[in-house]
């Protein structure tokens, strides 16, 4: 089954193309990474999969149904969604129980009454991401690490096909960093998981968890496809314009600049 099929997605404003002509699909049971070098598209390609962005041309589809077809703020909903923005537009007030519950409805700050299936289905997913001791503290008494996790459960609450992770790990230290992807692991080998896409610039952010690999260089595809085959050195060399040397060990990956390419490769 589709997730997500993206199709000739193209993004032009004024005469600078964004985006030009992706191609790429998610089925159920993958897990993607997303790599590119700053001004790669990674930006705005997540913002046209979720609805802020207008494409000038190409089509998006999440479960079979169209953007701009469909009612995306419906839609939407499926779409779970990590990153910067959503976690500085949560209330410092607001309880973690609460944040979680949030995600329901794809709100930003609760209001409303909590229902008794809601406050049920919120104390459990806070069980399940290892945060069920901090249901009455409020967002700003929470480390970036807790959260993170929060966010995920927040996003959880709906349950998604689609977890979007955008740079979940920056600004974490690198205890919090490794126990974060560890809880990304788990997440991922769970009953019935969302597909996740994770938005990264850091290879060895790159857990085994994830299948496959996008990776994007000038607002173009530039390889797509099973991790084993898509993240090269030769690859990542053309998509960070340098010579990139790319070690794996324990099924994790780090990169070596040897040089700076002076001419595009």
């Amino acid at each position: 089954m589709a997730i997500l099929t993206v199709t000739g997605l193209t993004v032009q404003r004024g005469g600078s193309v964004i985006l030009d002509r992706i191609r790429w699909q998610v089925m159920s049971g993958e897990h993607w990474a997303i790599l590119g070098a700053n001004g790669s598209g990674k930006t705005s390609l997540l913002s046209a999969l979720t609805g802020y962005l207008t494409p000038t041309d190409g089509e998006v589809e999440l479960l079979s149904h169209r953007y701009g077809a469909a009612d995306w703020r419906e839609l939407r909903k499926r779409v779970g969604l990590v990153s910067s923005t959503v976690r500085q537009k949560i209330p410092e007030d607001e309880p973690a129980l609460e944040t979680v519950i949030s995600g329901r409805q794809a709100m930003i700050g609760f209001w409303g009454r909590i229902t008794a299936s809601d406050r049920k289905r919120g104390l459990a997913i806070l069980k399940d991401i290892g945060c069920a001791d901090l249901a009455d503290r409020p967002w700003l008494y929470l480390s970036q690490g807790e959260r993170q996790r929060l966010l995920i459960g927040r996003a959880l609450m709906a349950r998604p096909a689609l977890l979007i992770l955008d740079e979940p790990c920056s600004g974490l230290d690198p205890v919090a960093r490794e126990q974060f992807l560890q809880f990304l692991q788990n997440l991922g080998h769970s009953p019935k998981p969302p597909a996740m896409v994770l938005v990264t610039h850091h290879t060895e952010e790159i857990i085994p968890v994830f299948s496959h690999v996008l990776v994007l260089r000038q607002g173009r595809v530039l390889a797509a496809g099973e991790r084993r085959k898509t993240l090269t050195s030769p690859i990542l060399s053309r998509a960070f314009n340098a010579d990139i040397r790319l070690t794996r060990r324990n099924d994790r990956y780090r990169i070596e600049i040897r040089r700076k390419s002076k001419k595009p490769m």
